[in-house]
């Protein structure tokens, strides 16, 4: 039996989430390790955008953000922002977008603007930058977030991105065309909404058990009538993922020369 971490257990666990020939509009971070672990497994032909206008992008490591050169070099085409999200995000043809975020709630809404008040915050974040957008806009959102009674929260501090908004089916009242937040991956298992919107576990990793996934959130965690247990990952699966992740260390390390 193999050994892994349960951060790669929750990485394969969002990989095979993905259809090959899906569109998927990928986040930097957790999201991307596992977008390009699936295309270098099960869905070869898995079709990754990134925010920077890069379609088609085939990265042979995991970028340090948008900005990097190896989504340009690697992609089948790069067009202007505004088209990525007017031709493609905005028109419904984006599949899967796969967010990650600071904090999440029993709704599936996102922050990644700021932590504590807004206008005095305790820790000012990246921002949305196209996140609000993927939020609304692609057909199904994916989220992969480690979880934490400080990350998985009651009430956001800044809702940065809509996921069910408060539930019972007020995101349909909006313009918002996707379906929202289906599937929200974490480091104990996978969180699927109820009929009400709200997100409550339908899957967890092996040797997990409910009392421990209630633990690591901070509003009272409901669960699916059936709950699954996810199998561990196959050796091939490791195998990617340690090679792309040894191959992005390679590729970022910076050498420190003494002054």
């Amino acid at each position: 039996m193999s050994v892994y971490s349960r951060d790669e257990m929750m990485t394969v666990a969002a990989a095979r989430l993905l259809q090959d020939g899906q569109v998927c509009f990928v986040g930097i971070g957790l999201p991307s390790a596992a977008c390009n672990l699936a295309r270098l497994t099960h869905a070869p032909e898995l079709v990754l955008i990134y925010e920077s206008g890069t379609i088609g992008t085939r990265p042979d490591v995991l970028p340090l953000s948008i900005g990097d050169g190896n989504l340009a070099e690697t992609a089948g085409c790069v067009i202007p922002l505004p088209e990525v999200f007017s031709f493609l995000l905005q028109a419904g043809r984006v599949d899967v977008g796969f967010l990650g975020a600071a904090q999440i709630d029993k709704f599936g809404n996102l922050n990644s603007t700021v932590i504590g008040d807004y206008a005095f915050p305790t820790t000012r974040l990246p921002g949305s930058g196209g996140a609000c957008e993927i939020a609304a806009h692609a057909r199904s959102t994916f989220v992969m977030a480690k979880a934490s009674p400080r990350s998985f929260v009651e009430r956001l501090d800044f809702r940065t991105s809509a996921g069910f908004l408060g539930g019972a089916g007020e995101r349909a009242n909006t313009a918002a065309r996707g379906q929202g937040p289906m599937i929200v991956i974490t480091d104990f298992g996978v969180l699927t909404p109820l009929p009400s919107q709200e997100l409550a576990v339908s899957a967890l990793f092996e040797g997990v058990d409910f009392g421990q996934a209630k633990k690591m959130v901070g509003w009272d965690l409901q669960s699916h009538a059936h709950v699954d247990t996810l199998p561990p990952p196959e050796m091939n699966e490791l195998d990617s993922l340690r090679a792309l992740q040894q191959r992005t260390q390679a590729a970022h390390q910076t050498r420190v020369f003494p002054v």
